[in-house]
């Protein structure tokens, strides 16, 4: 009887590919996500535990997998992330080691927080249900409907910056609601406008781009100037993308007319910062992809894709493909 793999499992799993894999190995089921406090491992420590499990596949979220964890035996590494940014991918493939991801797996739930966001500014439901809650709804002599009212997001226009999964999760919810969409993405043929023409024409800029050095701050103070006023600014991808006291300005100044963020430099913002002092401005702590069907999906991509591997094929989710050509 040949002994089964053994596997461990430090990103939450669950589904259908969280069964699949228990019937391909045994598992050590360890997910950061349940740990209080937050555990991830550094790479010495990582190889410390896989080498007392004598496990000899890795399925892993965030751990720092590099350095003494290569020199393992290990069959193959399951990166649940769209991008493997916790991996050390050169030197796995070195070792020989496939290294799996797994692309597009909250496209729908970041796609869902961005329609919350713009809904949220649009219709002042934060700064609303502050006033309920404080007995200020007939502040200074007003009444709600004087201050609340909103152009309707039916017929007005959505520019998309970047066209990947994300972006296209979200074109469709968009359009059901009776906005236009265009985008721009220099690397997508269909994404048909340049970033210049997109910033003219919409009225709701949602940001896509993955962060590269090319892209590291694109939106700056004259990005922001070139924007329709009125316009509402969405970033639920990475804050590097745009700068941050740049998009301060033009919030105060009025030449936007809100922002909706996921994502924050070093995931933190100063709640004595200028930015989080604005009623048109909703923010969120990078809960874009908190949806348990995420883990669903991330599950059943890396599930599979361990299946190939032992089965001897080539999936088609892994970064380093020419490992299998040794």
């Amino acid at each position: 009887m040949v002994d089964r793999p053994r596997a461990l499992v430090l990103a939450p799993m669950r589904g259908e590919g969280w069964a699949l894999l228990e019937s391909l190995c045994d598992v050590t089921y360890e997910p950061w996500i349940d740990a209080h406090p937050i555990k991830l491992y550094r790479a010495e420590e990582l190889a410390a535990r896989l080498s007392e499990l004598s496990a000899t596949i890795l399925v892993a979220e965030s751990d720092a997998i590099a350095g003494p964890v290569m020199d393992l035996p290990l069959t193959v590494i399951g990166c649940t992330r769209g991008d493997p940014t916790n991996v050390d991918v050169t030197a796995a493939t070195a070792a020989g080691i496939p290294v799996l991801r797994a692309p597009g797996r909250n496209a729908d739930a970041v796609a869902e927080l961005c329609v919350g966001l713009l809904f949220a500014l649009n219709r002042g439901i934060v700064v609303a249900d502050r006033e309920v809650r404080a007995g200020d709804i007939y502040r200074d002599g007003t009444i709600p409907y004087q201050r609340f009212r909103a152009w309707q997001l039916a017929g007005r226009v959505a520019g998309l910056v970047g066209y990947g999964a994300v972006a296209r999760a979200l074109k469709w919810r968009l359009e059901g609601l009776g906005l236009r969409v265009i985008a721009c993405d220099p690397y997508v043929a269909d994404a048909t406008h340049d970033l210049d023409d997109l910033l003219a024409e919409a009225d709701i800029i949602s940001m896509h781009a993955p962060v590269l050095e090319s892209t590291i701050g694109m939106i700056g103070a004259a990005q922001f100037a070139a924007m329709t006023p009125g316009a509402i600014y969405l970033n639920a991808a990475r804050a590097a993308l745009h700068d941050t006291d740049a998009l301060t300005a033009a919030l105060i100044d009025g030449h936007l007319g809100g922002a909706g963020l996921d994502h924050f430099d070093h995931e933190w913002l100063d709640p004595a910062s200028a930015l989080a002092g604005l009623a048109n401005v909703v923010l969120t702590p990078h809960i874009g992809g908190a949806t348990y069907d995420t883990e669903a999906n991330h599950a059943l991509m890396i599930a599979r894709g361990i299946q190939s591997v032992l089965d001897g094929g080539r999936p088609h989710n892994c970064v380093n493909p020419e490992v299998f050509g040794r």
